[in-house]
């Protein structure tokens, strides 16, 4: 039997789009051509692989057995092609699209634009949000180089490289009138606290962190972003729980001082994922590991 290579693409993007719609919109298909493509399939497999729902299709028994096969067999036809192509940096001219959490954009971003304006002044940069779903993001369809941050639970597709662990501190306003060079157990109890709701899965780390080491917070505001915290810090009485290198930021702030926590409150992984099938392209080899230097130095 004769099979059509053409078609594995298709049988990929919809198992991972779950929708006729978005995965001919993905493939930069008409939805007559995919519906076209997947009869085809249907017919050489012997199968009707995906099952109309009503919001999208769900994928049969056999299409789950087939599609690690498939997603492998495209992964290695990939590596042994684009394995074999060179890349100059310095005279690359390339978009490339990279969903950082908040975290990540205000520590890394900046040393990693700067490191590409020195090294490979025509490869430019899009960042769109790390939301707590995946799928949002465009890396588990490949549309997206990366994602950058916390990953839990990675999907099969997704290759995922530890960069750099993280810790906490506190902030609270220089002039604060009960804390002095530390603030204790009791004080942290105390106190109001101002808590960062970044889409992403660094709001559970810590949440998780105090309620293992039963340490009570009643948070009196929270802000999207780690840029409104030093205003909002500045102007009150409250205090806010943050990574250490964003606390190395605030320190340059005189109207802020920098703490320890009062008990260890551990550390998170920052992490960076990207779809199997730029595991061997030499362009993303190399943004990967100019990333993952830049994450190294700033964690130095």
């Amino acid at each position: 039997m004769r099979y059509d290579l053409n078609l594995l693409p298709i049988f990929v993007a919809l198992m991972e789009e779950r929708s006729v719609t978005r995965a001919a919109q993905r493939l930069g298909i008409t939805q007559p051509a995919l519906s076209n493509a997947l009869a085809r399939l249907r017919t050489t497999m012997r199968d009707p692989l995906f099952i109309r729902e009503r919001y999208g299709v769900r994928p049969t028994q056999m299409a789950e057995e087939l599609a690690p096969v498939i997603a492998a067999a495209l992964a290695r036809l990939d590596d042994a092609i684009l394995g074999q192509q060179d890349f100059d940096p310095g005279q690359a001219v390339r978009l490339f699209t990279i969903a950082p959490n908040s975290y990540v954009e205000f520590v890394l971003a900046p040393a990693i634009v700067t490191r590409l304006r020195e090294r490979a002044p025509g490869i430019k940069l899009r960042l769109m949000p790390f939301g707590t779903d995946l799928t949002e993001t465009g890396v588990m369809s490949g549309d997206t180089a990366m994602v950058l941050g916390r990953i839990v639970d990675p999907p099969d597709n997704l290759v995922v490289q530890h960069l750099m662990d993280e810790g906490l501190s506190c902030v609270v306003r220089a002039d604060h009138p009960e804390i002095g060079e530390a603030i204790s157990r009791e004080q942290y109890e105390r106190l109001r606290h101002v808590n960062v709701l970044p889409p992403g899965r660094l709001r559970a780390g810590l949440f998780q962190a105090l309620d293992q080491r039963g340490l009570r917070r009643e948070v009196a505001v929270s802000v999207t972003h780690f840029l409104a915290v030093p205003e909002m810090v500045a102007a009150t009485d409250y205090c806010a729980t943050l990574p250490n290198l964003i606390c190395r930021h605030l320190t340059r702030d005189p109207r802020l001082k920098v703490l320890s926590a009062p008990v260890d409150l551990g550390t998170f992984p920052v992490q960076m994922g990207w779809h199997v099938r730029y595991r061997q392209d030499p362009a993303h080899r190399w943004l990967r590991a100019l990333i993952a230097e830049v994450a190294a130095e700033v964690a130095a």
